[in-house]
């Protein structure tokens, strides 16, 4: 005796086109970033397909009056590496917030929680960041 599964796909014109505004202000940097990526991703939405980018829009306010405690803007390091040897590059924290803003510190937070597939960089694009 076989059993056959069904699945029902939605379609993209079925899902909807929200907007959501999140203001950062006094809260923490990843509070922020995971609400934001949950949006991104559309776990919210009763239609939501893993293979399926989200159509949502997020807006984050306030991106520069979030709170950082135990003097994270001196502690945390961003790495990135070549593959070479000696190609081990770092940055502070405080470094980035200087030459981009504190939009890129939320960017970077985002990106890192989104999957690491071909639908990032599409959930990417519906992020704006104000400061």
């Amino acid at each position: 005796m076989k059993i056959f599964k069904f699945t029902s796909f939605i379609r993209k014109s079925f899902m909807t086109n929200q907007e959501h505004i999140i203001d950062a202000e006094g809260k923490s940097l990843g509070r922020v970033a995971t609400e934001a990526a949950i949006l991104l991703r559309g776990k919210n939405d009763a239609t939501f397909e893993r293979h399926i980018a989200g159509t949502a829009k997020v807006k984050v306010i306030n991106a520069s009056k979030i709170k950082l405690l135990n003097n994270k803007l001196n502690t945390k390091y961003y790495k990135h590496y070549s593959g070479y040897p000696g190609g081990m590059k770092k940055e502070m924290m405080a470094q980035v917030v200087t030459k981009k803003g504190y939009g890129e510190v939320f960017r970077k937070a985002i990106y890192g929680m989104l999957p690491g597939n071909k639908l990032r960089p599409l959930m990417m694009k519906n992020l704006t960041i104000l400061d």
